[in-house]
């Protein structure tokens, strides 16, 4: 039999605290906010009880931001947009995104979601998990003109995005117009 997990109240919301089944709302999880990348909840926690097999979150973009930093990796993902508007892109292209347009991205893709329209776009991603996770930040001209590039190309995280300071704990600004809120 498995357990329900132990939730905890952190900085910006609550997360699991051990290992097991668990229900919690968008609006009651964790969130956290960068000033480039826009902000997200992440259902897991890093602490306590990790989701080995399966990541998934929710992000929330302004027009011109980032979820992250333009990226191959070892592990497929797949995005699905829920509100808003967004520019995917992927391999060197770039693609209008819309509510409800699914991203595919197989391992190996090059590929970043950046915010567009006039508001918060709110995006669900999804993505496996590999022991060795063999991840790729190329410096690319696409990617630059939306700051989504990384300065050199890289296949450490760290070097990526040493010069973004840590996300902080806690929900954006604009909280009240998200759909959940």
């Amino acid at each position: 039999m498995i357990n329900e997990a132990r939730s905890q109240k952190v900085d910006g919301g609550i997360e699991p605290a051990s290992d097991g089944w668990f229900v919690v709302n968008v609006r009651d999880t964790a969130w956290n906010t960068h000033h480039a990348f826009g902000a997200g909840c992440v259902f897991e926690s890093r602490d306590g009880a990790r989701f080995p097999e399966l990541g998934i979150n929710i992000s929330v973009v302004l027009p011109g931001q980032p979820l992250c930093l333009y990226h191959s990796e070892s592990a497929q993902e797949d995005f699905l947009v829920l509100a808003g508007s967004c520019v995917l892109l992927v391999e060197g292209e770039e693609r209008p995104l819309q509510p409800w347009d699914l991203v595919h991205s197989p391992a190996g893709t090059e590929h970043v979601i950046v915010g567009a329209g006039d508001g918060p776009a709110v995006v669900l991603a999804v993505g496996a998990r590999h022991a060795t996770e063999d991840l790729r930040y190329p410096r690319t001209a696409l990617a630059e003109r939306y700051d989504a590039s990384a300065e050199e190309d890289t296949p450490d995280p760290k070097v990526a995005y040493a010069r973004f300071q840590r996300p902080v704990p806690g929900r954006p600004e604009y909280w009240d117009s998200l759909p959940w809120a």
